[in-house]
């Protein structure tokens, strides 16, 4: 089971609903060590005070704030638990936003709440099934390891999940990368978006979902102690110039990712429709109606029955 890196509580207007914080995720990779090549000893790093060159132990070493090169503000881990803020021992929800119109640039690190305690869970279960009727995300602050920060609850299944976030001041505007405009021709754009169909799915796939470096390192280590040879990569194509034809590299990708898929790959074949010779035929003489006699009538004349009125 995974260790609580935080305990404390999350502050609900007067709610207090006490919990524990579990990193969301873990990290698998492969971790390297270093090593001295001579006798394989660990390479270890000392803290070393620079004026007395000895080696100093965990007690005696503080946080401080260099005002001058002769003078520095010395800060206990006593002082910043006594901090006057309220996010220092507690996440504190101050907003209730809609879960897309948070940019996800600003979203970070993912930590699971878990209710401290027997007396926790109602109070927890209240939280988390407002969250889900709501359907939004509460804004809240709090302060780890020595700084205030921003975060987003949400929910996932039935559990609440906090994710840290960046301070608006925090983001980079993009501005000086964007390129400088350029004409694109329809064609290209629907080339792309036929490649982006080819290339669409419900999930993520299985396959793009794996680490592959992390599983080249373990076979790179099973190989060297084995004795085996190690494995190569491939030898990469020469590159047969530059892409001067945008649209053909698409069109061949769209090809490829059909193929990938299992799909036909085959263009549609337009066959040109052949027109028909038409002759003119000569008009046909109508005969000429004969007019009838109009006998006429003595007597009043009947009224001319309306059309009937249309319902709207």
């Amino acid at each position: 089971m995974p260790h609580a890196v935080w305990s404390g509580a999350i502050s609900f207007g007067l709610v207090t609903i006490p919990i524990k914080v579990t990193a969301a995720t873990e990290d698998h990779s492969i971790r390297f060590h270093q090593y001295h090549l001579a006798d394989h000893a660990r390479i270890r790093t000392r803290k070393f005070c620079e004026l007395e060159d000895r080696e100093v132990p965990a007690d005696e070493i503080a946080k401080g704030y260099e005002i001058s090169k002769d003078a520095l503000i010395a800060v206990t881990d006593e002082d910043l638990y006594d901090l006057p803020l309220p996010t220092a021992k507690a996440i504190e929800i101050h907003a209730f936003v809609p879960y897309e119109s948070i940019d996800p640039i600003r979203i970070g690190q993912g930590y699971f709440l878990e209710p401290g305690g027997q007396v926790a869970i109602k109070p927890y279960t209240l939280l988390r099934q407002a969250l889900e009727r709501n359907s939004k995300a509460a804004v809240a602050k709090f302060a780890w390891h020595g700084r205030e920060r921003l975060g987003l609850l949400r929910i996932k299944d039935t559990v609440i999940v906090l994710h840290a976030m960046r301070w608006p001041d925090e983001i980079r505007s993009p501005e000086s990368l964007a390129p400088t405009p350029v004409e694109v021709p329809e064609s290209e754009i629907d080339e792309a978006l036929a490649l982006m169909d080819a290339l669409s799915t419900d999930t993520i796939p299985e396959d793009v979902a794996v680490d592959r470096y992390t599983e080249a390192i373990a076979d790179l280590i099973t190989a060297k102690q084995k004795g085996t040879p190690t494995p190569q990569a491939a030898e990469p194509k020469a590159p047969a110039g530059e892409v001067v034809d945008l649209m053909a590299a698409l069109h061949e990708s769209v090809q490829k990712a059909k193929a990938s898929r299992g799909e036909s790959t085959e263009d549609a074949t337009v066959h040109p429709m052949t027109k028909k010779a038409v002759t003119k035929k000569a008009p046909e003489k109508k005969p000429v109606a004969k007019k009838a006699a109009v006998k006429k009538t003595t007597g009043k004349k009947t009224a001319a029955k309306k059309p009937p009125r249309r319902s709207a």
